[in-house]
């Protein structure tokens, strides 16, 4: 069981009835707002662990409300959101949002997702050896193993995966990794991603266990899994 608190920011009541409920049977801390404005304020006075943020909000844009909580809120905050549009989970994302959710949504998939963002919270580590099953990264000697191998990459396939493990299980948009890895101009050159993205997976992806750490998030970007 955990004692997490979880803030849900959505107007609608039948949502949040049904989130209390889920959240609370599975030992979470349930506290929630009904407008941006009584999100903003419960975020201070409640402390949460993580806050589940619908974008259609009825005082204010919920996109408005992430960039404000950004302002000093460091810990997970999940997207829920009706609105279907690429676009604008890209622009949430963007803005610093861990992950998002699509209505309708599955109780387990929610649950799954709480539980992946609270873990790479827990887990974050200050040690520079990030393990990750068979997959082990060094980041101060810069040495990638997988299993007992050595893995060599190319400096910019380094920079890209060290970009996905140090953001483990969020998922990263194209313009973020571009402008990242690449600079602010490279935004639209999603070409470079692909060609590398491809090139990465061949050497991590553990092919002995059948094991994929990218996930490919269509329209969006990648995540790279814990496994």
């Amino acid at each position: 069981m955990t004692n997490s608190t979880i803030l849900v920011i959505d107007d609608e009541s039948q949502i949040r009835k049904f989130l209390k409920i889920s959240l609370e049977s599975h030992g979470y801390l349930y506290c929630e707002a009904e407008s941006g404005t009584q999100g903003l304020n419960l975020a201070v006075s409640q402390k949460p662990d993580l806050i589940i943020l619908d974008l259609g909000l009825p005082d204010q844009d919920g996109h408005e409300v992430l960039v404000k909580l950004r302002e000093w809120f460091q810990k997970p905050i999940v997207i829920l959101s009706v609105r279907n549009d690429d676009e604008d989970i890209v622009r949430a994302l963007d803005q610093g949002a861990n992950d998002y959710i699509r209505k309708p949504f599955s109780n387990a998939e929610l649950l799954a997702r709480v539980r992946l963002c609270l873990k790479n919270r827990s887990e974050g580590e200050s040690s520079p050896i990030l393990k990750f099953g068979r997959l082990t990264v060094d980041l101060s000697k810069h040495n990638i193993f997988l299993g007992e191998q050595i893995l060599k990459l190319t400096a910019t396939e380094y920079e890209l995966l060290r970009l996905f493990v140090t953001n483990a299980g969020k998922v990263l948009t194209h313009s973020f990794i571009l402008k990242t890895i690449w600079g602010p101009n490279a935004e639209k050159h999603t070409h470079y991603l692909r060609v590398y993205m491809s090139h990465l997976r061949q050497k991590i992806d553990d092919e002995a266990l059948g094991k994929k750490f990218f996930i490919t998030e269509p329209g969006v970007g990648y995540r790279f899994v814990v496994h």
